[in-house]
């Protein structure tokens, strides 16, 4: 591992116009996690209203499952593809135009998931939240790596305003446990005082500045500069599996996979895990105390990628080499994580949630920390005719399509065990099948990542490729 003896950072204040870049851009990462981490707290209650079936009956749990994770993937999946033609029209169209209309998209589209009146409503509306969150990213990274071109402000501005991708996650959480506690003070929707309306509504709020801030912002001087003259070359997919791009664009897009794959295979599912422990929910005050305590645990979860992400932002103004930064994350989340989910979360007890807590604290430490990562590196792999394309195609396609399949298969698993594994099925903990199938997920991923890091391209220098 080579370390600089110090990071050199600018001296140059920041102009009023770059803070406002920073804010917009910071806004968007907040709200891109806070949409995404809407489903497992709002999902559950939602379905179980709009299908009609009950948490109290086995086949009512599973009708649920299921149907969470059709909409998972299948919004997974049309962001995948989307998103890879979003990074195309950003290297097409421009960064800001494209970031702009993305953020547009998935706050309108979240907020119009409040009023849907039935399961099949609500999964093409969480398609089109979800196009726009995989549009926005690529837009974002592309678009603040080309506003700042100097090296070490350009790694502090992408390291920290993804930071705030957490505060999202930490949001939705405070956002849910307040709306569940205050629900039957708030006005009636479709004629409904229910929590769920309110927290996907609420998606609505990163709109509101950008209303006002996007007149302010520039385009990517670079991507301008290029476009202007007639020097920038179309982007292609298809050059992205060019001998020298090949194996940056396969690597990339497995690990990032893999970083997707144990977010929703088994950190996203550790909410239903918390419900499950309580078995059913008797009465309306027994499912406010269930949302709420599930709200808690993921607020750990998102206080340790939060802290994840900052470390992550100061490692990177030091540690030279991509990959030994990587490891840093890899090899403690491989040692770590499965164990949280077969010790701790297999052998839950609503009474003892407190280990589960801060196992969750870790397992967002290492693991959500890696996205910003992605963010950092990607830049400094492609050339600005492709930047956005291969950010696409690495986020989207590795990430969102393939990543995101870790949730299926994790609940897939889990009702295979007790017909593969039948002495591990327990009555006194009931929600065991689900832990050790997101444990199962957690180890063979991180296993695969840390492998695949080996073969990560170093970038031949600090300055974005032309």
């Amino acid at each position: 591992m080579n370390a600089l003896p110090s990071p050199s950072v600018p001296s140059s204040r920041m102009t009023t116009i770059q803070w406002l870049i920073c804010i917009i851009a910071a806004i968007g990462f907040m709200f891109d996690t806070y949409e995404l981490l809407m489903m497992p707290l709002a999902g559950p209650p939602a379905l179980e209203q709009l299908l009609h079936v009950s948490r109290t009956t086995p086949a009512g749990r599973e009708t649920i499952a299921q149907w969470t994770a059709y909409i998972t993937f299948a919004s997974a999946l049309c962001g995948g593809v989307f998103g890879l033609l979003g990074g195309y029209l950003t290297d097409l169209l421009g960064r800001r135009r494209v970031l702009t209309w993305s953020i547009l998209l998935y706050a309108c589209s979240s907020a119009a998931s409040g009023f849907a009146t039935s399961a099949t409503m609500l999964l093409v509306l969480r398609c089109t939240t979800f196009i726009g969150v995989c549009v926005e990213f690529v837009a974002a990274v592309a678009w603040l790596s080309e506003l700042f071109p100097e090296p070490k402000r350009r790694e502090a501005v992408l390291g920290f305003t993804q930071a705030f991708a957490s505060f999202g996650g930490l949001l939705v959480a405070v956002v849910n446990y307040s709306i569940e506690g205050a629900v039957h003070s708030l006005p009636s929707i479709q004629g409904e005082q229910v929590s769920w309306r309110y927290t996907l509504i609420s998606g609505l709020i990163p709109a509101l500045p950008l209303i006002f801030i996007r007149p302010f912002l520039p385009e990517s001087p670079v991507w301008q500069e290029k476009k202007a003259r007639g020097a920038l070359k179309r982007p292609s997919i298809v050059t992205l599996f060019s001998p020298q791009l090949r194996r940056t664009t396969i690597v990339t897009a497995v690990l990032f996979a893999c970083a997707f794959g144990v977010a929703f295979g088994a950190l996203q599912i550790t909410p239903q895990i918390v419900r499950g422990a309580f078995g059913p929910a008797k009465g309306p005050e027994m499912a406010k105390l269930v949302g709420q305590t599930a709200s808690s645990v993921q607020m750990y979860q998102e206080l340790g990628g939060l802290a994840g992400r900052f470390a992550l932002a100061f490692l990177a103004l030091w540690i030279v080499r991509r990959g030994a930064l990587l490891r840093l994350f890899l090899v403690p989340g491989l040692l770590l994580i499965p164990v949280i989910y077969f010790v701790v979360a297999g052998r839950l007890d609503v009474k003892e949630l407190d280990m589960l807590k801060w196992g969750l604290f870790v397992a967002g430490f290492f693991t959500v920390a890696q996205f910003s990562f992605w963010g950092n590196y990607l830049p400094r792999v492609y050339p600005t005719y492709l930047r956005g394309t291969g950010e696409g195609f690495a986020a989207n396609v590795g990430g969102r399509m393939f990543g995101t399949a870790g949730q299926p298969l994790a609940i897939a698993l889990s009702s295979l065990i007790p017909t593969m594994l039948p002495t591990l099925v327990s009555k006194e903990f009931p929600t065991r099948n689900l832990a050790y199938a997101a444990g199962a997920v957690a180890l063979v991923l991180y296993a695969v990542a840390l492998i695949t890091s080996f073969w990560l391209p170093e970038p031949g220098t600090e300055e974005l490729p032309e």
